[in-house]
């Protein structure tokens, strides 16, 4: 199925970039190059990650070139972590100074608070005695407000500050969030340049386009959004872990109890959502594959009526995928619920631990009321971790899908020793080429032929023959299994694929034009064509003639499907782009297969002089358009059984002979080889050239 991807393999325009992130990036490269196999960027990575662990390493390991970044960035967050655990503790010393004045202005002034509380336990009060004991009063004396404002400006200033660094922290994790995912998608365009056609025709092109796009957003909501969260929430537990300790460690044993607990809970729930999150977007790449697989196939699901099948395989789908989203998000939301009832029952014996222990006198209001606060804040974070977990788990499985089309098997690197001279002759030669897809399914075996410079060089054959495989062979789509191809004497092998390609031209039997315009559509076989060379080329290959009728001529803006020109006139302007790429070596595959009778005469017209002074190699199954071909060659099975021009195959009634009586109606003995059946009516059993003629069915060459 190799032309059907063909065109997959011309890298796409790129675009400009602020100089600032260009320096980077380029700084990023050094650091990929530096980093060897194992690096993420494109190579061939050791190993792929299969599991949660190995690709949250590798997720994570993507901000690896930012480690200053993220160094600034930690520091931040720390600065906000500690002014944010200390406040509390502060406010603490506030509510003692507003508990101290209110426990004084109650009092009698004038007796020294160590003699009252002496009193109260002579009197038998012990326990208003111990509590007393830890509160600093003064008998007669209220609230201090002078030093409970100082407590509240600091208090206020410190959590002030602490946003701007959390502002701060957020900003740049975010800015360098952006340039991972900008280089990471930059990686998956490289590799999908890089890869052989073998791995698309594998592949859905959905599924694809969802490893692309979908998964690398998400991927971003991942990094851009749960690290930050992630890490903070970390900071976060191990600050208020550190100032429990401080206020009471016994009080910090009973609020650590929850944490083993909400860990465990967390990781059992957390392993069942993962594999969910997995099936979702993998259940996500295949629901597109059928999307696209409808809109691309649309009016031949029309035509076979099968819009009642399609609408099934879509529901079965789309049930698939919203059984694996549920039970992802179902799941995953279990965690919070979980961790919060634990944390709950934490909260209830530091609320009555810590009652107790300042009715007893062995710890201040403040400080109890402190401590209260840092549990009610140490399961917030906690929360927050179970929280991102969601999105962790569903960023980490877009992560491992992403990883997986970043490790697959790339072509052959180039080796060029050699280069091709500015203009080549266009000899090339097939020494014992043997070639097949699979080493089970033998294809090609010891094939070996010539196309002289200038000639045209037909090819035909029943479906599967090999035709389109021989191409493609010359444009190194497939590398060979053994033997060797020659352009100019130059092993192709020894050039590299850019070098090869520039001197080939190729027009392929779907015609494809991306949105654009027609001027840019035809420049788009060499782009440094001046306006005057598209419509040289446009003229010659009669596209000029009906652009001139368009509103909008040569600016007329293509739609992305190409709908707003026929099929013919879309075909002309794919010929008018290899005409001004002006290439050594011609390739047209069944370039008229599409077209109506009127339009294909235009379109021989177009392609004669397209092949003129050029080696040419024409694919087709209508045997009268290739009749006046060099050389024609007959293959069957990957062989090449026959070869010779028109008059002599039909004079041996072989290969060949058969070929064309099963595309006419006439009797064999009709046909005289050496007759010219241009002029004989097509009454007569043979139709004039470029008359419609019945096929015997089209399907891409394996």
């Amino acid at each position: 199925m190799a032309k059907k991807h063909s065109k997959n393999n011309a890298p796409a325009p790129n675009t400009g970039v602020e100089a600032e992130l260009d320096a980077e990036l380029a700084a990023v490269d050094e650091f990929d190059a530096a980093a060897g196999a194992d690096d993420w960027s494109g190579g061939a990575p050791v190993r792929k990650a299969q599991h949660f662990w190995p690709s949250a390493k590798r997720l994570i390991g993507l901000m690896s070139p930012y480690k200053l970044g993220m160094v600034i960035v930690f520091a931040l967050i720390a600065v906000y972590v500690v002014l944010s655990v200390i406040a509390p503790r502060i406010l603490g010393k506030a509510m003692d100074v507003i508990f101290a004045g209110m426990i004084g202005k109650n009092i009698p002034a004038g007796t020294p608070a160590d003699v009252i509380i002496q009193q109260l336990r002579d009197s038998g009060q012990g326990t208003q005695a111990d509590m007393l004991s830890k509160v600093d009063f003064v008998p007669g004396q209220g609230i201090d407000f002078t030093q409970l404002s100082q407590y509240i400006l600091i208090v206020l200033s410190m959590y002030f500050i602490a946003s701007v660094f959390s502002w701060a922290s957020g900003w740049l994790l975010n800015r360098l969030v952006m340039r991972v995912v900008y280089k990471l998608r930059k990686d998956v365009e490289d590799k999908l340049n890089r890869l052989p056609l073998n791995y698309f025709d594998t592949r859905q092109r959905g599924d694809l386009l969802s490893r692309v796009t979908n998964d690398v957003d998400n991927i971003q909501n991942a990094l851009q959004q749960a690290l930050s969260q992630l890490v903070q929430s970390v900071m976060t537990v191990i600050g208020i872990v550190v100032m429990m300790f401080v206020v009471s460690w016994q009080m910090a044993l009973i609020a650590l109890v929850a944490l083993p607990l909400s860990a465990a809970a967390a990781g059992i729930i957390g392993t069942r959502a993962q594999k969910l999150f997995t099936a979702q977007w993998k259940n996500t790449g295949a629901l597109n594959g059928q999307i696209e697989e409808s809109f691309s196939g649309h009016e031949l699901m029309k035509v076979f009526g099968r819009e009642d099948d399609m609408v099934e395989r879509f529901t079965a789908r789309n049930e698939e995928l919203y059984k694996a989203s549920f039970g992802a998000q179902f799941v995953s939301g279990m965690i919070m619920p979980v961790m919060n009832f634990v944390s709950y029952l934490a909260y209830v014996g530091i609320a009555v631990v810590g009652g107790l222990r300042v009715a007893s006198g062995t710890m201040s209001l403040g400080d109890a009321t402190a401590f209260i606060q840092y549990s009610r804040e140490f399961t917030q974070p906690l929360g927050q971790i179970a929280g991102v977990a969601n999105m962790l788990q569903s960023g980490v499985a877009s992560a491992e899908r992403t990883f997986e089309l970043l490790d697959a098997e790339e072509q052959d690197p180039d080796e060029a020793t050699t280069a091709l001279p500015e203009r080549t002759d266009g000899h090339v030669a097939f020494e014992n080429v043997t070639f097949s897809y699979s080493p089970e399914k033998p294809l090609i075996e010891n094939l070996s032929f010539e196309a002289d410079p200038g000639h045209t060089v037909a090819i035909v054959g029943p479906t599967g023959a090999g035709k389109t495989t021989l191409v493609n062979l010359v444009m190194r789509f497939y590398e060979l299994n053994s033997g060797r191809i020659l352009l100019d004497d130059i092993d192709v092998t020894d050039l590299s694929r850019a070098d090869l390609r520039s001197k080939v031209g190729m027009v392929l039997q779907d015609a494809w034009l991306f949105g654009g315009s027609i001027m840019e559509n035809i420049r788009y076989g060499r782009l440094d064509a001046t306006d005057e060379e598209v419509v040289e080329a446009a003229k010659a290959t009669f596209v000029d003639r009906f652009v001139r009728a368009l509103p909008e001529g040569y600016d007329t803006v293509i739609d992305e499907e190409g709908t707003n020109v026929s099929a013919g006139e879309k075909q002309l302007i794919t010929i008018a782009r290899a005409f001004v790429a002006n290439p050594s070596l011609l390739i047209l595959d069944e370039a008229t297969s599409s077209v109506d009778t009127r339009t294909e005469l235009l379109v021989q017209q177009a392609m004669a002089a397209l092949r003129s002074d050029r080696t040419s190699f024409v694919i087709a199954h209508r045997l009268s358009t290739i009749r006046d071909a060099d050389t024609i060659l007959v293959m069957e099975a990957g062989r090449i059984v026959e070869q010779g021009n028109h008059e002599q195959l039909l004079a041996a009634k072989g290969a060949y002979y058969n070929l064309y009586q099963s595309q006419f109606s006439g009797p064999a003995e009709d046909v005289d080889a050496t007759e010219d059946t241009s002029m004989i009516p097509a009454t007569g059993g043979v139709p004039v050239v470029g008359a419609p003629e019945p096929e015997t069915g089209r399907a891409l060459d394996s």
